[in-house]
């Protein structure tokens, strides 16, 4: 079953995201580590910064304002991609990714102006479940097929990928056994996500040490 939808006023409340009028103003910092859910313990120096950057968006981007106002992160990492460039992942709570997902290509766009040197990348963060042994007298319980690892790591291409659709997906064994996934993306955001590619698949193995491929021509491979 699909987790609850919450409205902002919900969201708000549940991460203590109340109007910022009714708080004592501890500074500055104090209104970055808002931006951080509160039970993901002590934050680092990126997450600061992406914090700070958040803020100025939802202080000058009227477009921006109103629903970053709720939105807040679990944790962000930075990912080597090559020896030039990294990547930012923002991990986000996944009752706030409907939140997320209106405004995520102007938000990336204003946040790769500000970290001009990385990439920006949105992911929720989705529990999952053991298998379940069965037990003497027992019935084995089966798990919701959206808390399989399998199911949370279909999901995280499809995080990574946002806003262009997938459209195919292939699964490729070499001689040597090594298994590659490749996954074809909608060909119209190819001018839009070709140079992204490459991070895609290095944070993706980074995250779950598969390997993937991404392409935006299904017909060249068929």
């Amino acid at each position: 079953m699909a987790p609850k939808k919450l409205t902002q006023e919900e969201l708000a409340t549940k991460y203590g995201r109340k109007d910022r009028s009714d708080r004592r103003d501890d500074g500055y910092k104090g209104l970055m580590q808002l931006k951080r859910v509160a039970s993901s313990g002590r934050m680092n120096p990126i997450e600061y910064k992406v914090a700070g950057a958040l803020i100025d968006l939802e202080t000058n981007n009227p477009e921006l304002k109103a629903d970053l106002r709720v939105c807040q992160f679990l944790r962000i990492r930075v990912i080597p991609i090559d020896e030039t460039r990294k990547a930012i992942v923002i991990v986000i709570p996944q009752d706030q990714l409907p939140v997320y997902r209106r405004i995520q290509p102007r938000l990336v766009r204003e946040l790769e102006k500000k970290f001009s040197d990385m990439h920006v990348l949105l992911v929720a963060k989705r529990p999952v479940l053991p298998k379940r042994k069965k037990t003497v007298g027992q019935e084995k319980m089966k798990r919701p097929i959206a808390k399989t690892l399998r199911s949370v790591h279909e999901k995280l291409l499809e995080d990574l990928v946002y806003p262009t659709e997938i459209v195919g997906k292939r699964v490729h064994y070499a001689q040597s056994g090594q298994k590659t996934i490749k996954v074809f993306l909608d060909k119209k955001d190819h001018t839009s996500l070709a140079y992204k590619l490459d991070t895609f698949a290095k944070v993706y193995r980074h995250l779950t040490t598969k390997n993937v491929e991404f392409d935006f021509d299904q017909l060249q491979h068929e």
